[in-house]
Formats: structure tokens, sequence, C-alpha cells
């Protein structure tokens, strides 16, 4: 007879990571090494079912890079071995996709002065535009994508640890980031808000070069008459929805809070945020990805 109370067993996660070239795949595979996981670059895509059948690792979690450097690479083939992995009950399989800007990857091979390996002999936007027209179909199907434009290799590497975890008990961890509307929303952001409609600092000649760490810019937007009930209802809202995501097998949460510079108003309401979700038991992290911007417009 079945013990209702026995736990099923854990099933063994499986990630396949591929994207665009320069887009942080190397970072990526370290991330996965370094939280537990049996780590594999650029292997054969014949050799995959072959190596997660392997006894000698059976019962590790497995991180595979796959990407256009691979002389056998097929996305059909990708995405069929996905598929069958996928339907195996014993096994938790995701699709990683990393994207980059074109013009982020256009500076990072310049500046790396690396040949794209799918432009040998040909300018780099060649290869990053054939890359991104082969690779369109992969990234659609992926389970997560992840756009590494404009966040920083110690961001990357807590995004993935913080999304492929496998030890749960550690909760719901949540990330709590201030950004910049002028720079874009981020594209890792769960959960996102807006705190423009809030007085600006920015107009102040005394506040404009200082920050909402800063004592005179936080007392300034506290003085706006609906600082306060902002804090109040943002905190109100996300608290009971909280332990919901984690119901529903979400061990990583990022919420991010924007303004037009990014510097000000978001930054101080991002911080005060934390503090409340920490007061409550929640493990939380907090960012300022657009602090150090130039401050020249508002």
């Amino acid at each position: 007879m079945t013990d209702p109370h026995q736990k099923t067993p854990a099933r063994r996660r499986i990630v396949l990571i591929s994207g665009m070239s320069g887009a942080g795949l190397s970072t990526a595979l370290k991330v996965f090494e370094d939280v537990g996981y049996e780590a594999v670059d650029n292997l054969r895509l014949s050799l995959v079912p072959a190596l997660i059948a392997d006894v000698s690792i059976a019962s590790r979690n497995l991180a595979v890079a796959i990407d256009t450097r691979n002389a056998n690479f097929s996305v059909d083939e990708l995405l069929h071995i996905d598929h069958l992995l996928a339907a195996k009950p014993e096994l938790d399989v995701s699709l990683l996709f990393l994207d980059c800007s074109d013009d982020a990857l256009q500076q990072r091979f310049t500046e790396t002065r690396r040949r794209h390996p799918m432009a040998v002999d040909r300018p780099v936007t060649d290869g990053i535009r054939h890359e991104r027209e082969l690779l369109w179909a992969l990234k659609n199907e992926a389970d997560q994508v992840i756009d590494t434009s404009s966040i920083s290799v110690h961001d990357l590497r807590r995004l993935i640890a913080g999304q492929y975890r496998f030890d749960h008990t550690l909760g719901l961890t949540l990330f709590v980031t201030s950004f910049s509307y002028r720079h874009g929303v981020p594209r890792e952001a769960d959960l996102v808000f807006d705190a423009r409609f809030l007085k600006n600092p920015h107009w102040e000649p005394d506040l404009r070069l200082l920050t909402g760490r800063d004592a005179e810019v936080a007392a300034y937007i506290r003085s706006d008459p609906d600082y306060a009930a902002f804090i109040e209802h943002l905190s109100g809202l996300l608290l009971p929805l909280l332990p919901r995501y984690q119901q529903e097998g979400k061990s990583y949460l990022t919420i991010a809070i924007g303004c037009t510079g990014g510097r000000h108003r978001s930054v101080l309401a991002a911080e005060e945020l934390t503090i409340i979700l920490a007061t409550h038991d929640f493990v939380v992290g907090v960012g300022h990805r657009d602090l150090d911007r130039g401050v020249n417009k508002a």
C-alpha cells in the first residue's frame, strides 16, 4: 500500500543552454557548475541522450551548453532532443536561451577582438545577423530567455543561481532592483512598478547629483503626499502574492521599480520595499541597475 505521506522523489534537472555567441554562455555554464550541476560545454547533439543516460552521473543534475560553435549544430535537432527528454517523467528539463542586443554583441566582439563563429572572414555584424536568423525558433521555444544586453556578469550569475538552484528548502528568494525607464525595463524582471508619478528630485539643483540613498533626497521624496501610500499599497499587494508564487514552484523572483533616471525615486522605493520584505522573513537582495549612469537628463 502506498504511503500517502511519502514524498515524491525529486526529478533530475536537465538544463540545455544555448543562445547568441557573446551573450554569456560560458559564464552561465560556470554558474551552473558552481551551484552543483554537472556542466558540459558544446557537446555534439548526437551525444546528449547518451550523456544523460550515463550511469556514472545518473544522480547528478546536468547543464549542457550547445551553440553554433558546434559543427553539427541544428536547431531542429536540439528542439527534438529537448522534447524527447521533456517527455520522460523522471526528468525536469529546461531550455535556457541567452540573448543580447546586436549593438551590445558587436561591442563585445570589438573589445575582445574575437572573431564571430559565423563570420570568420566577414564583418561581425554579418555573423550576428545570420546567427539571429538561425536561432529565432530556438528562442521562441525556450523555457527561459535571459537578455544580457545591460546586465553585469555579477547579475547574470545571480539570476541563474536564483532561477536554477535545486535546494528549494531555502524558500522563495527575492531581488528588488531600481532602474531607469530611459535605458529600458529589465528583461529579467518578473514584476515591474512605475514610480515616475512622484516628485522628481532631479529638478532641485541641490539634489540632482545625489541619489535616493542620500538623506536629503529621501526626505524630499517622502514629502510627496502620495509616496507613503505607494509603498504601503505596493507591499500590501506583494505580501499575499509571494507565497502563491512559491506554491507554484517559483524559487526566485525579481521585482523592478523604475523612474526616469533610475537614481532617485526608484532607488528609495527599492530600498524601502526591500526592508519591508525582509521583516516578513523573505530572503531578499537589492540592486540599482542605473545608479551610476549619467545625470545630464531628468
